[in-house]
Order: C-alpha cells, then structure tokens, then sequence
C-alpha cells in the first residue's frame, strides 16, 4: 500500500461488499419472518415468530444455506479449472502458452514470504492449496446445513399437514431436495460459462483493456 493511503481505501472493496452481505441478509430475515407466518398461516398454525426462533427454523436454514452452498461450489470450480484449463480471450483465463507467476514453485527465501512458505512440508502444501481446501470445507458445511434446514421445513410442512415425513436418508435421495441444489448450481455454472471475451468494462481489474483484441487471452 502506498504511503498515505487509509485503512478505508485499502480495505474499501470488502468493506463495501460486506456491508452489502449484511443489509441483504437484514432484508431477507425481515421479510422471510413475513412470509414464513404467511406460509403457517395457509396450513392453519397462526402464530406469530419472534427473530430468534425464525432464525433456528428449517425456512431460514434451507434458504440462506441453499444459496450459499451454489456460491462456494462456483468459486470452488472456478479455481481448480482455470489452474488446467483455459478460454482463448477471457480476462479470466491463464496464457495459453506461457508460464504464468501464478504458476512458479514458491521461494522461501524471498522477502517477506508468508510463514508456511518458510516451513515447508505439509504446512506448504495445504498452504498452497488453501483456497481450494476453504471452499471445499465451505461447500460441504453449506451442502450439510441447507439439508438440514430442507429436511425441518419439510417435516413441518408435512406434520401441519398431517401427512407422513420421510427419513433423513430418504430425504437425501429425494427429487425435492435435489431440485433445490441443481436450481442452484445450474445457475452459478451459466455464470461462469458466459466468460467475458467481447464485453469490457473500462477500471476493473477483471475485465480486459478496452482497446484489446477479442482473442487476448488475460495474463
């Protein structure tokens, strides 16, 4: 960071993103409260549900962690594909033929490397493949609670209306269940096949120079 510059500044991309992250989830517990009594209410339970207990509920699991578990799937992807493959005029792919920084073995003697680098060994090798691993860990626990949160909802909606439930295992199987992800994943994976090979966008870093040609391929 150069001199003078602010903590702000430096830090302003997640500060807003993050502010973003939290008005939006503000907005969705307010209103998903709203329409979780509606939903009760057109099974015959009228009550009203205080936010704590809204929070606890298969309603507000299976949609926050549905979501959530399509996102980190994505950018999990995202990362192990481009190590290997690449998409002649995208900004977001590596050269086709060319090394890459991104590709060259780490040096422990370089100034100011990150402590796992020095140490080598195993600490390396999960340090080198830490994004990965964190979204790997992120989609799984996402993938685990969205099924939670599915499986209370059902079983709720099933128990108001008096019909029988599934068990977990028969859950898991189910085409509801699996709707619910493929909906999602389906979505995240059209995102990214839509590489930005003719678009630009003049002062962001993930698009290409506005002046370069369409099969530029980003470096």
């Amino acid at each position: 960071m150069k001199k003078g510059s602010s903590i702000l500044y430096g830090n302003s991309l997640s500060i807003v993103l993050t502010s973003c992250f939290f008005l939006c989830i503000v907005g969705q517990i307010i209103s998903g409260i709203n329409v979780y009594e509606d939903e009760l209410r057109n099974l015959g339970a009228s009550q009203e549900v205080s936010l704590f207990d809204y929070l606890q509920t298969g309603h507000f699991l299976q949609t926050t962690f549905e979501n959530w578990e399509s996102e980190f799937l994505q950018m999990g992807m995202y990362v192990l594909l481009t190590i290997f493959l690449r998409q002649l005029g995208s900004s977001e792919s590596k050269s086709l033929d060319k090394e890459e920084e991104v590709d060259r073995e780490p040096n422990p003697r370089r100034k100011n490397v990150p402590w796992p680098v020095k140490k080598g060994g195993l600490y390396l090798v999960i340090y080198k493949n830490s994004l990965s691993i964190a979204f790997a860990i992120l989609f799984f626990l996402s993938f685990v609670l969205h099924a939670y949160g599915s499986l209370n909802k059902y079983k709720e909606e099933q128990r108001l209306k008096r019909e029988p439930t599934e068990s977990w295992n028969e859950y898991l199987v189910s085409n509801n269940f699996w709707y619910e992800s493929f909906q999602n994943w389906q979505s995240e994976f059209v995102v990214d096949s839509c590489s930005l090979i003719f678009l630009r966008q003049k002062g962001s870093p993930e698009s290409k120079p506005v002046d370069a040609p369409d099969d530029e391929t980003g470096e």
